[in-house]
């Protein structure tokens, strides 16, 4: 049997313990986006003098939560290639919904003024995909065409972040308020969201059965 030599067991740890501390610095800052370095690291079951072991400080430890949360957001909107806008925007929104505990973290960070610009330079390919399925619908009059992308793809975001902020996102129902709000905010009533979804169970599939609870079964609908 091989014995793994004590450098390879050290590195093992160490790459452990780091995945720990982001894991519990996610946690922290979700619920506290000033979260301090002591806070991170009574989380994390270690010492400050071991976090710095492995952070230069608090800074870094927040830079790479950013990058690794940015970097599976991204990647998530990239695989978005609905051609219809209103299809795209639930798809977008609720695989993001999937990802709560980076969804929570990523809020709670981006309401923190000292990294407001780092974050959105982090996210910038997700909102270059947002922008693209915006414009898009409101070429096509799928979404409201009442105001500019920018200014519709930006309130889109903030609705968003709204629901992060003010609901559980390990909720059974967040995904399904956060699709709706999203889709309200870009033009579809209630019941048109209904239609939508009962028309892509695809869709469905991504959202708990709570999130379908408004729309009437196939009899009333009869």
């Amino acid at each position: 049997m091989t014995v793994p030599s004590p450098v390879r067991r050290q590195r093992r740890d160490a790459s452990a313990n780091r995945a720990g501390i982001l894991v519990a610095a996610s946690r922290a800052l979700a619920t506290d986006p000033h979260a301090s370095v002591d806070q991170i690291a009574r989380a994390a079951g270690l010492s400050r003098r071991a976090l710095y072991g492995h952070f230069d400080d608090r800074a870094a430890l927040v830079r790479e939560l950013i990058a690794s949360g940015a970097q599976r957001f991204n990647a998530i909107a990239e695989g978005i290639v609905d051609k219809d806008s209103r299809v795209a925007l639930t798809r977008l929104t609720a695989r993001l919904w999937h990802e709560a505990a980076l969804v929570q973290v990523a809020a709670a960070i981006a309401l923190d003024e000292a990294h407001v610009e780092e974050t959105a330079a982090a996210l910038a390919p997700l909102r270059r995909v947002l922008a693209r399925i915006v414009r898009r619908g409101q070429e096509s009059g799928e979404l409201r065409g009442d105001m500019s992308v920018a200014t519709l793809s930006r309130l889109i975001e903030e609705s968003a972040r709204m629901v992060v902020t003010r609901t559980d996102a390990s909720s059974p129902v967040a995904a399904g308020v956060a699709v709706r709000a999203v889709l309200g905010i870009a033009g579809l009533g209630w019941r048109e969201v209904d239609a939508l979804l009962v028309s892509h169970p695809e869709l469905v599939a991504l959202m708990p059965a709570d999130t379908l609870a408004s729309i009437p079964a196939e009899e009333d609908r009869a």
